[in-house]
């Protein structure tokens, strides 16, 4: 009687190859964080890229343009409503920045004896603000502003380097907009031949989510900054048009963009208006953040882009630590690109066991029939259901 054969136990890898691996590994990312800001560079220059392809695509579409005549024409047309923009916001919003700037040490003052008569009636402010120290800390910050900012915001005063990344940026984004199909095959080509077609998904998948966040995000910066200086301007609250421009801009920065730019405002209608303007001003800072995060974000998102607040705020949180300011522009794709390759990845490709096949989720099912071919979407649907509702079907 034949003996069954033993069947091979697995191999496995020697001490030797995994101490090799984990070596590399550790080395490929001390490599990646020592080129951090480099890669956030491309990072940048690929949003951009996709914004100006969202551009020549509508163009194509519509009216047949070449891809070099729609690079061209996106760059024109990004050009024009920049430098539109600029002539009619950038020489007010100067002047009044300016002027805040010159008004910042008498509000300070007025603050400074609003703070004094508060802890004169509340002896317990006085123990937690003492009145001879905030006065002294006022006073230094405000003769020290401008080195303050400097600190914050060291990139902003070295304009070579600013010049370099920015053109930089500007010229990666255009050749990847121009021939998209390069980098794009480039990064599937390194994935094993049996993964890439998921690996061609997940790169569509991310144009699609960050192309919803950049468009989002252009319209929510509109709409926030045209109603937060339309509101304050009713209010009467002095330098509309600068809160109303800084509004727009720190949207980029979940919770914290919103939480400054209602608050700052609010302290200067207090210097000059009273508690109760500063109220006020608050308040429409509230309607206005929960009208655009509640009816206007998830239209202009289209549901295409799904990011929790609480991590959209640790995203914030760790992009600022290991980037500084700049980080936080990029904190919200950066977060959007992560969810989906772990949707795509982990949930659905590990956990859910569908495994790493060229099949994907997105493709729909054909079957034939005598009387023709059916096509049955994944949504929902099943296969034995589809041949039920064909043999129910009229002749």
């Amino acid at each position: 009687m034949a003996q069954p054969r033993e069947q091979a136990a697995p191999s496995r890898p020697s001490p030797f190859a995994v101490l090799i691996a984990a070596i590399f590994a550790v080395l490929l990312l001390a490599f990646v964080y020592s080129v951090a800001h480099v890669l956030l560079l491309l990072f940048i220059a690929a949003l951009f890229a996709l914004y100006l392809g969202g551009i020549i695509d509508f163009l194509q579409e519509r009216f047949r343009v070449p891809r070099v005549l729609g690079v061209m024409a996106a760059l024109l047309i990004t050009g024009l409503a920049v430098t539109a923009v600029g002539w009619l916001i950038v020489p007010p919003v100067a002047s009044q920045t300016q002027s805040l700037i010159t008004a910042l040490p008498g509000l300070i003052q007025v603050w400074t004896a609003s703070l004094r008569d508060l802890t004169e009636r509340y002896p317990l402010l006085a123990s937690v603000f003492p009145p001879e120290r905030l006065s002294e800390q006022l006073s230094a910050w405000a003769e020290n502003a401008g080195q303050a900012a400097a600190g914050l915001f060291p990139v902003v005063f070295d304009t070579l380097h600013v010049l370099i990344n920015f053109v930089s940026v500007l010229v990666m984004g255009i050749y990847m907009a121009l021939r998209p199909e390069v980098y794009r095959e480039g990064i599937v080509s390194l994935a094993p031949p049996v993964h890439r077609e998921l690996v061609r998904d997940i790169l569509a998948d991310l144009a699609r989510s960050l192309r919803a966040w950049i468009g989002g995000q252009m319209l929510a910066m509109v709409f926030l900054g045209v109603l937060t200086w339309i509101g304050l301007e009713i209010l009467r609250v002095p330098f509309a048009l600068a809160f109303g421009v800084f509004t727009g801009v720190v949207v980029m920065v979940p919770f914290f963009g919103s939480l400054v730019s209602t608050l700052l405002p609010a302290l200067f209608a207090l210097g000059s208006g009273g508690a109760f303007q500063a109220m006020l001003v608050v308040l429409l800072g509230v309607i206005i953040h929960l009208i655009e995060a509640n009816f206007v974000h998830p239209l202009i998102m289209e549901r295409r882009v799904h990011l929790p607040p609480v991590l959209s705020i640790l995203s914030v949180l760790i992009m600022s630590e290991l980037l500084g300011a700049v980080g936080l522009l990029v904190a919200v794709p950066v977060l959007a690109s992560v969810m989906v390759i772990t949707r795509r990845i982990y949930v659905h490709r590990l956990l859910e066991g569908k495994g790493f096949r060229r099949f994907v989720r997105d493709a729909p099912s054909e079957i034939r029939l005598p009387e023709g071919a059916l096509r049955a979407v994944p949504a929902g649907v099943s296969i034995p259901g589809v041949l039920e509702q064909a043999g129910a079907a009229p002749r």
